[in-house]
């Protein structure tokens, strides 16, 4: 376990590695810079400021400079600090992070609440009327956007309610319950997508647990269906499931732009957009080596879960 662990490790590093490569190539490669946006605002270009603050920026080096910068600077933990703001990166990004985690971590709730029980039961009773009416409700869920549907739950809000959700953050220690209706609205609307996919797969890998010789077994035995169905069939169908779970949790991290943008909410997604607008390099390298890290660690917790959802699964010693 260990060794397999230290080498999963490994492969991350050598893909954070790449990852860090590729996003500071991009961001160099894109039109302009943060330099380029400050004087076009201005209307003016003074050819000896604008050298002055490219050499403040450390944007005058060559490329292959900067990068080294930026790695050894990640190395003793620092990551910099934001051209737009003068502020150090992690004081920007520091605040942003509780906002999406807890956000992804209620919208992966929804979804497996909803999703897998959904797709058993659409499993189960496979082909019948109600079998059809959990695939249709799947379909819609993967045909509509979470942020288009979160504006209709807040437009359907207002008109049936005149309540509108606050337009501003709220912090849990300022009024729990209005922070936890910002969140739930969202969460619902993100979960909805999510489960629809989630139900799609517990579907299919059930049907064909369904099918295996130690459920008729089980069946004949005597066992009751339920149990046959939560207590057999589902633990062997389980891990396709799981692997969509921490793919989604890991997608959610960094693909909730305009949820995000559509609720008010400062989340990393939110303001990561607006970093690459300005072309604040420093904040939109680390935020993307941020949700990075998470979907590495996401794909190790499947892993991991694989050996205790499943004991046939062995990992080299």
């Amino acid at each position: 376990m260990k060794t397999y662990i230290a080498q999963r490790l490994g492969i991350g590093l050598v893909t954070l590695f790449g990852m860090s490569v590729v996003i500071f190539l991009l961001l160099r490669l894109a039109p302009g810079n943060i330099v380029d946006i400050l004087f076009s605002t201005g209307g003016y270009v003074n050819p000896s400021e604008r050298a002055a603050i490219e050499r403040e920026l450390g944007l005058d080096k060559p490329i292959w400079a900067q990068y080294l910068d930026w790695i050894g600077q990640m190395a003793v933990g620092d990551l910099g600090k934001s051209y737009r703001y003068d502020l150090p990166a992690w004081e920007i990004i520091k605040p942003l992070i509780p906002v999406t985690l807890e956000l992804a971590a209620l919208s992966l709730v929804v979804a497996v609440l909803l999703g897998v029980p959904t797709g058993v039961i659409s499993a189960v009773r496979q082909d019948t009327r109600l079998d059809y009416v959990l695939r249709v409700f799947s379909l819609a869920g993967l045909s509509m956007p979470s942020f288009w549907l979160g504006m209709v739950i807040i437009l359907g809000l207002v008109s049936w309610s005149g309540w509108i959700p606050p337009v501003t953050y709220v912090r849990p220690s300022e009024n729990l319950g209005l922070h936890l209706i910002q969140f739930i609205l969202p969460a619902l609307a993100v979960g909805y997508r999510s489960s629809a996919l989630i139900m799609r797969f517990t579907r299919s890998s059930l049907l064909e647990v369904l099918r295996e010789d130690y459920v008729r077994t089980g069946r004949a035995k005597g066992q009751t269906e339920r149990v046959v169905i939560w207590h057999h069939a589902l633990k062997n169908a389980i891990l396709p499931v799981v692997t969509v779970i921490g793919i989604e949790f890991a997608f959610l991290i960094g693909g909730l732009v305009v949820t995000e943008q559509v609720f008010n909410l400062p989340g990393l997604a939110r303001f990561l957009v607006q970093a690459i607008s300005w072309r604040d390099y420093p904040i939109v390298q680390n935020l993307v080596m941020l949700i990075a890290i998470v979907v590495i660690l996401s794909n190790l917790v499947v892993d991991m879960l694989y050996g205790i959802l499943d004991p046939r699964v062995r990992y080299g010693n």
